[in-house]
């Protein structure tokens, strides 16, 4: 009856240290998935409001600048949902819903100013390419408007367009500039070829096929002048070779 009793106990013992491990195991992959998503989250808001910075140099409209402020919205709600007793969590949460009320300050303005620096317009490029991917995962999420994610995603396309125009045709009058004239109608043959794959037609796009096709137009015109006195020179060096070659010989 004891040894029943005793083997009983042991057997409720194992029962429950395997009910309790389980429950634990069950609270760590429940923790380690929270923190992730606290980390994913935290990323969204963080790319989210770079980009929001980013308006200063990038025009966005008021639309996108709400689409922005609702992205970091939904994200700090995601981690005030996992994280309910955060107080910091909390007061982010609503001063976020609070700004969603707030009119935005937008842009509609399609000119972009470019920087000098290297440096700066490569970051430039790399904002908008962040901007284009967080307005695609928006639209796929539904919370843009077809409609509205087509007209700013061409505009942000025709941004990058023309920041790799501008930053051509910059390199190659300064090539120019430099007597580079090689180097320069390359630049300027990239450019063209980039206008002409462009399956679009505005006033930009036709102001700078015309202005690239008057730069190629001179270059052409300076080489063919150039290679015309050089060609003079070498034939008057070739004469005057000639000349002292049958040229009489002097009496000394």
């Amino acid at each position: 009856m004891i040894v029943s009793i005793i083997i009983t106990l042991i057997v409720s013992l194992i029962v429950i240290a395997l009910f309790v491990s389980a429950i634990q195991q069950h609270r760590e992959k429940q923790e380690i998935a929270r923190r992730k998503e606290l980390t994913k989250q935290k990323a969204i808001i963080e790319e989210t409001e770079e980009a929001l910075i980013n308006n200063s140099n990038i025009p966005l409209s008021e639309q996108i600048l709400s689409v922005l402020k609702r992205r970091v919205y939904e994200a700090l709600k995601v981690m005030f949902e996992n994280s309910p007793s955060s107080k910091a969590l909390k007061d982010r949460l609503s001063e976020a819903k609070e700004n969603l009320s707030n009119a935005s300050n937008g842009n509609n303005s399609e000119a972009l100013s470019l920087p000098n620096n290297d440096k700066q317009l490569i970051s430039l490029i790399q904002s908008i390419k962040k901007l284009r991917a967080i307005l695609r995962s928006e639209h796929s999420k539904g919370r843009v408007d077809s409609q509205l994610f087509v007209l700013e995603d061409k505009k942000l396309e025709k941004f990058q367009l023309r920041i790799n125009i501008e930053s051509q045709i910059k390199r190659g009058l300064s090539a120019r500039d430099a007597n580079m004239v090689g180097s320069a109608r390359q630049y300027f043959e990239k450019v063209q070829a980039t206008l002409n794959a462009i399956s679009y037609s505005d006033e930009y796009v036709l102001t700078k096929r015309q202005e690239v096709e008057q730069y190629l137009e001179d270059i052409s015109v300076e080489l063919r002048v150039s290679n015309a006195n050089a060609l003079k020179k070498k034939t008057e060096q070739e004469q005057d070779d000639l000349d002292i070659l049958f040229a009489p010989k002097k009496k000394w």
